[in-house]
């Protein structure tokens, strides 16, 4: 989860978040994430790692992977379990010490490879193209959502994969609001329009249906930095 004065992350189906709430700071995360792990542990044990996700990484060689906004880690654990080394950044400190208990309880091999770091996206920096694969998952921007698609971008390696996901605060069927209702998430025509078409090739700038009806859509862009 991405949190911060300038931006947060939403698990929906895990986290239940008041659509009247607009400030989305790191202090509501916090205690979000501290309420939801201690009266719902199971529930966010057994919660999967993000489809679009595991759809495009399980195509991918495993290589150094950030995620970028990890929540309680569950693509994170993912990503390391299929051999991946795996930075994985927060500002919830609840939410990392879950991560973490989550992969040590998968195996000290699986755990070995990750790195948890405590940190706002709003301001954290990836180091430059250090990363096979940037995953940044329906992350809330209070600032430019350009801006941090191309700071996240700056970490991806030669070669390398960004994948960015971002959940539309209102679902195009109905118009009824989402659970990203009050936020700005990535959509595929701004981080497309981001992304320097002479350094990337977008392979993937869709949006796609979330798996449960009236949830509204997912905004998927994968590219791919060019030699």
């Amino acid at each position: 989860m991405y949190n911060g004065q300038n931006g947060s992350r939403v698990r929906s189906g895990t986290l239940f978040v008041d659509m009247n709430q607009r400030t989305y700071d790191r202090s509501f995360w916090e205690q979000l994430w501290s309420k939801t792990l201690r009266e719902q542990p199971d529930k966010v044990a057994r919660r999967q790692p993000n489809a679009h996700l595991v759809a495009e990484a399980r195509n991918l060689l495993p290589g150094r992977a950030l995620d970028a906004g990890c929540g309680h880690g569950a693509e994170t654990v993912w990503l390391a379990a299929h051999g991946w080394q795996v930075t994985a950044v927060d500002f919830s400190a609840s939410a990392l010490a879950k991560g973490q208990s989550m992969a040590e309880a998968a195996g000290a091999d699986i755990a070995q490879r990750i790195s948890w770091i405590e940190g706002d996206l709003a301001s954290w920096t990836p180091g430059q193209g250090q990363f096979d694969l940037v995953a940044c998952l329906h992350v809330h921007v209070a600032g430019s959502v350009a801006e941090m698609v191309q700071r996240m971008a700056s970490g991806v390696a030669v070669g390398g994969t960004l994948l960015m996901v971002g959940h539309r605060p209102v679902d195009p069927a109905t118009g009824a609001a989402t659970a990203a209702a009050g936020q700005v998430q990535v959509s595929v025509e701004t981080a497309v329009g981001a992304l320097d078409p002479l350094r990337w090739e977008v392979a993937v700038a869709e949006e796609r249906p979330r798996a449960i009806a009236g949830t509204g859509v997912d905004a998927v862009i994968l590219a791919r930095r060019r030699p």
